[in-house]
């Protein structure tokens, strides 16, 4: 197999969602994922069951599965001077030590980059937390909601005009997000280690990287520092990047910004005489009219279903997107075209889809390879490989510094 990260040993301490995508990536590369998990197990273990799946998949943990696949599980009691030891020497071979504890666990454990690079000179330290390991907040716990959607303004900015309710995410968007961002730093690091053989310490956090999310916006109100202007449907600067509901009730969103747009969107919806009509003839007019424009758009859209709009959308050159249900881009024939859902072979379940990362390789095996883990299923296995004699190893049980 021609895996991009192949020889590559990560070790991970985290919990829930954010951090452990990040190892999922670095799994599908190919790299060696060894998750340390306490005696309980990661947090997020058994949260995820989900009451509309059905049959064989109905007690496994979906969401877990998503975010830990391919990795191997040691069960490390972090609370003993014997488990820190049995970190400590799995970082001693390791490339990269990937973690989202605060940097005060950190440095209670000796998990922070100086004791780490101090054991191994060539590691990547990386860390993922809610707003940094400095500044006022960096001791405050953080979760996507939070640190990602509400701290950073994408919650208030995405109201529904001035007076709209503030929104709510899906589950883990920031954390997923913020995953992909820890992993480019990552790769960047391990490339700088490979290359001057000195070890690198990196970090994001939830609420930079919803910053970062944020750019275009940011661009000006990082200058300005004024209010950015939430605009509802009947506000929007053209009727032509706006969103509209179809007579089925399913939505269209357009993204239409040249000249031409108002005169291609009329003449394919049969409205040329708005081409014509003074309200609506020119940006301006159709600015300052756009509470009439968006009804008449409605009114019109509502003649036809989504579909039927959309082959003709489709035929009069539109930028246009459907706006699908998640039940609807789970069967969607262009997502399976390029493998969004692949399939994971389970020994005990059988077969299930999951979610791949979202970037493809020509030439390299590169995607899940596996289910998650059980709890401390690798245990006997991730210490046998880092050189403990059957003699120790039970000492460290009967220490409870490991288990399973």
């Amino acid at each position: 197999m021609n895996q991009p990260l192949q020889g590559i040993t990560v070790v991970e301490i985290d919990s829930f969602m954010a951090a452990p995508s990040a190892g999922a990536i670095l799994a599908d590369l190919g790299a060696e994922v060894i998750k340390v998990e306490p005696p309980t197990g990661d947090a997020m273990r058994n949260l995820g069951r989900s009451a509309k799946v059905d049959g064989p998949l109905s007690e496994y943990d979906l969401q877990f599965d998503v975010d830990n696949r391919g990795k191997r599980s040691i069960s490390v009691a972090l609370d003993r001077a014997e488990g820190v030891e049995v970190v400590h020497r799995l970082v001693r071979n390791a490339d990269i030590f990937l973690c989202n504890l605060l940097i005060q666990r950190q440095e209670k454990y000796r998990l922070d980059p100086e004791s780490l690079l101090a054991i191994n000179p060539r590691i990547v330290h990386a860390t993922l937390t809610g707003y940094g390991t400095t500044g006022p907040d960096a001791w405050r716990p953080g979760y996507d909601v939070t640190a990602f959607f509400g701290r950073s303004g994408l919650f208030d900015a995405s109201r529904e005009g001035d007076k709209g309710d503030v929104p709510w995410a899906r589950p883990a968007q920031g954390d997923h997000t913020t995953g992909l961002a820890l992993t480019t730093a990552i790769l960047g690091a391990l490339r700088l280690a490979e290359r001057s053989g000195e070890g690198q310490v990196v970090e994001t956090s939830l609420y930079e990287t919803a910053i970062w999310t944020q750019a275009s916006d940011f661009a000006t109100t990082a200058v300005d520092q004024a209010p950015v202007r939430r605009r509802s449907r009947s506000e929007v600067l053209t009727p032509t990047a706006n969103r509209y509901p179809c007579g089925d009730n399913k939505w269209v969103v357009f993204n239409m910004l040249d000249l031409k747009a108002f005169e291609r969107l009329c003449n394919a919806i049969g409205r040329e005489e708005w081409l014509e009509d003074e309200r609506f003839a020119t940006g301006k007019g159709r600015y300052q009219n756009m509470a009439e424009l968006v009804a008449g758009i409605d009114e019109t859209l509502k003649t036809k279903t989504r579909d039927e709009w959309g082959e003709i959308f489709d035929r009069n050159g539109l930028i246009w997107g459907p706006v699908l249900a998640l039940e609807e881009v789970a069967k969607d024939e262009h997502a399976h075209a390029i493998d969004m859902f692949p399939q994971i072979e389970h020994q005990e379940i059988g077969s299930y889809a999951t979610v791949r990362a979202p970037f493809r390789f020509a030439n390299a095996d590169v995607g899940p390879r596996g289910p998650a883990p059980e709890l401390g299923e690798h245990t006997l296995e991730i210490l046998t490989s880092a050189g403990y004699t059957d003699e120790e190893i039970e000492a460290l049980r009967g220490a409870g510094a490991v288990s399973g």
